[in-house]
């Protein structure tokens, strides 16, 4: 982790090497609100073939940090000339029970979905989360691109961290939090 400019904005630069993702834990402990941000992934200059810039935001994470829920975006599948890879646009996991393999194997369709993204661009994110359930909101739309009615760490609190996947340099801009009083 280290402090950036990317396209014309201060950020925090998160890399990783292609056989693990990383995280950089936000000291603030988290149960229920909105979370928002704007991230933009990529490969890494020479990633491995199945590298899309995974990046997103972990949350409810355990004091190990092993145990924690993720949304993610796979930026390169937004735009893929293959319909079933742009379907895997956005990403929800409860690592480490569930990761996405397990999810997508038992549950096929209901933990991801499609939404129109871009390698390395500037991507806004809004989280809601209460009690069981957790939206993700994209490109500030009114309306989620994802929906987790039951979200497998039950109702949780714990720090954020900023999340990428194996092979991804991200960039996260603007966090901010707001949590019921």
């Amino acid at each position: 982790m280290r402090p950036a400019k990317y396209l014309d904005r201060t950020a925090v630069h998160v890399s990783a090497a292609d056989d693990r993702g990383a995280m950089v834990v936000v000291p603030f402990s988290f149960r229920n609100g909105v979370i928002e941000m704007e991230v933009a992934g990529k490969p890494n200059a020479g990633a491995f073939e199945g590298a899309r810039g995974f990046i997103g935001l972990a949350f409810h994470l355990a004091a190990d940090a092993r145990r924690y829920e993720c949304f993610y975006l796979r930026p390169t599948n937004g735009r893929a000339d293959d319909q079933l890879r742009r379907n895997h646009s956005v990403q929800y996991t409860s690592e480490p029970d569930y990761p996405w393999e397990r999810l997508r194997r038992e549950s096929p369709g209901q933990y991801e979905s499609y939404v129109d993204l871009e390698p390395g661009v500037w991507t806004k994110i809004r989280m809601v989360v209460a009690g069981r359930k957790a939206q993700l909101f994209v490109h500030e739309s009114a309306q989620p691109c994802l929906i987790v009615n039951d979200l497998k760490l039950g109702e949780s609190e714990g720090p954020l961290a900023l999340w990428v996947g194996p092979g991804t340099d991200g960039y996260f801009s603007n966090l901010r939090v707001t949590s019921p009083r």
